[in-house]
């Protein structure tokens, strides 16, 4: 194989990635219209696919230029490395949607990252651990916190007017439109943020392989390499979204258009706030399922919850993903190593 088409394999890698994270990312944004039904199911990826496009190119810079090489220096992003990045984190993915369960995209980049990092000895730690894993727990623990809130406040309005649920908000245009405005605006906020698991290794690994330097040439990659891998984040979802819409919009627990569109304004909302000011890559699923948590607690109680397999499901897979995408990672890089290849 020639040396130009050497560049082809991390990049159809990375639209193997971003399939898989349009599949995943279906189901946070859009499980409260497909509860709801208001709109087809067949509607959605392409729906799912624009606002993500929107949020990577208006909003995503940031986290391309974390993922790009505040862990790993960018410099270091060559075609094998990037490659075995993309490909340690797009098959933990896989396995988390093999198993129904939404996972963090953004966990497993920076675990696959993280594992190349250090067999390299050139991991960066500052942002990692002061910035990026911190928010990791500050986050979801927020989403519960400000959802458990609100909720109680949404509660006692519902008490007073009246129980509105799913089968009468179609015939509310109010509730419908809000519900739908606020499930594009988590489509957004994904792509503010997931877009660049797969867009920033390749825009580094292509600045350095055409040596492009500091010139206006490398400020034009972060984008081509966003307008590259977005559109796959649709067409994962057409292929793999519906199998993960059940278990956040429905095996938890049932929950009203109202909680619905809190659920998905408050995570939507502190994600693009990560994106846009800190460049973190942070866990949509993780703050919409502790939102959730949140509903729940205040309809069932803590026993509802914590006898729900569901969530022992999620729990166990979350920490799975990236520890495999951690040696996955370390293990292909050992591998090429013995092989001569770094």
């Amino acid at each position: 194989m020639s040396s130009e088409y050497i560049y082809l394999i991390p990049i159809i890698i990375a639209f193997f990635l971003a399939f898989n994270m349009g599949g995943s990312g279906t189901a946070p944004s859009f499980s409260a219209l497909y509860g709801a039904d208001l709109i087809k199911k067949d509607y959605i990826p392409a729906l799912f696919g624009a606002f993500v496009m929107l949020g990577a190119l208006l909003a995503g810079s940031k986290v391309v230029q974390t993922i790009g090489g505040a862990i790993l220096p960018a410099e270091a992003m060559t075609t094998l490395l990037v490659s075995i990045i993309l490909l340690a984190s797009a098959l933990s993915i896989l396995f988390a949607t093999i198993l129904k369960v939404p996972q963090s995209t953004s966990q497993s980049t920076v675990f696959a990252l993280t594992g190349c990092a250090l067999y390299l000895e050139k991991l960066q730690t500052g942002k990692l651990f002061l910035e990026i894993i911190p928010t990791w727990f500050i986050l979801p623990l927020l989403s519960f916190i400000v959802t458990y809130v609100a909720g109680r406040v949404l509660l006692k309005i519902k008490r007073n007017s009246g129980r509105q649920g799913f089968n009468t908000v179609r015939q509310r245009s109010l509730w419908a439109l809000i519900t739908l405005a606020c499930s594009c605006y988590v489509a957004f906020s994904i792509g503010s943020n997931n877009v660049a698991n797969a867009a920033g290794p390749i825009a580094s690994m292509m600045v350095n392989e055409l040596n492009l330097g500091a010139g206006a040439g490398s400020l034009f990659v972060p984008l081509l390499s966003v307008l590259l891998v977005a559109p796959w984040f649709g067409i994962g979802s057409s292929v793999l979204g519906g199998r993960v819409l059940q278990t956040t919009g429905k095996d938890i627990i049932a929950i009203g258009p109202q909680g619905a569109a809190l659920i998905a304004f408050i995570t939507a909302s502190l994600l693009l706030v990560a994106s846009t000011t800190r460049g973190i890559p942070a866990s949509l699923v993780q703050m919409n399922t502790f939102a959730i948590i949140a509903l729940s607690l205040l309809k069932g109680g803590p026993k509802d919850i914590a006898s729900r397999k569901t969530i022992t499901r999620l729990l166990a897979t979350w920490l799975a993903a990236p520890v495999l995408a951690f040696f996955t990672a370390l293990g292909l890089m050992a591998l090429a190593g013995w092989a001569g290849l770094l």
